[in-house]
């Protein structure tokens, strides 16, 4: 017999005692948390500043924003070859790591092996990474590449792993039956089915790059971080609004662009 709305909305559990307490306990982490944030003011100056750097976003340097040569185009081309490079290395090396953290392809105890050496590269952030090298191979672009190659490793083996552990066994049984070698199994079993998920992770992996890119700057490791930490120190901000409106327009671009073609590969 079919109930009605009401019947089944009367059979529900009453569990406004569990939300209730829900919601108190996340009340209570928030005042717990927020009594660690202590605001001493606005700085005497930290209005004009704002107005300054404002005011630095409307009229950027447009000598700086057009040259070629060291303006702001050199830069961000040198910042997306970084970010480049770095997740098309990180990308690499995360392929092999991911299959040998996954349960369902080694042995537990190689994947446990594997997944603590993942979790020990995903325990730094970034600009740690960046003050490593800059030690061993001096400040630069190399420098960069090699810290957001590190990052990358973490973040992409993670969702690598989440997609082989997804694999259908049943086609790799069907290739098995049917007398199918190794490689040709991992050739119309596996790659089929992990090449759409492994493309469109390394492409969101390039968009954090990119953010990632530039702010490695600020410690030395190439990009745009640096001219921008520069022009703020000297409180040039018609060039700090050019470097602005310049990744403003990078990051647009690369998310546009990239947002189209994981739409394309997950349409097939």
């Amino acid at each position: 017999m079919n109930l009605t709305v009401k019947e089944q909305l009367q059979k529900e559990p009453n569990l406004w005692i569990n939300k209730a307490l829900t919601v108190l306990f996340i009340g209570a982490i928030v005042v717990w948390a927020s009594n660690t944030i202590v605001f001493n003011g606005v700085k005497e100056n930290g209005l004009d500043i704002a107005k300054n750097v404002i005011s630095g976003i409307l009229h950027p340097d447009k000598a700086m924003l057009f040259d070629f040569k060291q303006g702001v185009p050199y830069l961000l081309l040198e910042t997306v070859c970084i970010a480049l490079l770095g997740t098309i290395i990180g990308t690499i090396l995360a392929i092999p790591l991911s299959f040998m953290a996954s349960s369902n392809i080694v042995p537990k105890w190689v994947s446990t092996i594997s997944l603590f050496i993942i979790a020990a590269i995903r325990t730094f952030p970034s600009f740690v990474y960046g003050l490593m090298f800059i030690r061993v191979t001096g400040p630069g672009p190399f420098a960069g590449v090699l810290t957001l190659a590190l990052t990358s490793i973490g973040m992409v083996s993670k969702l690598y792993i989440e997609a082989i552990e997804d694999l259908d066994k049943k086609i790799l049984e069907s290739l098995d039956a049917a007398g199918c070698t190794t490689f040709q199994k991992i050739r119309y079993g596996i790659l089929p089915q992990l090449f759409t998920n492994f493309i469109s992770t390394a492409i969101y992996r390039f968009e954090i790059n990119i953010k990632d890119a530039s702010t490695l700057g600020l410690v030395g490791a190439g990009g745009i971080g640096a001219p921008l930490i520069f022009a703020m120190n000297s409180f040039n901000w018609d060039e700090v609004g050019a470097i602005l409106c310049g990744l403003v327009l990078l990051v647009l671009i690369v998310e546009v662009l990239s947002t189209k073609v994981r739409n394309k590969l997950a349409r097939g």
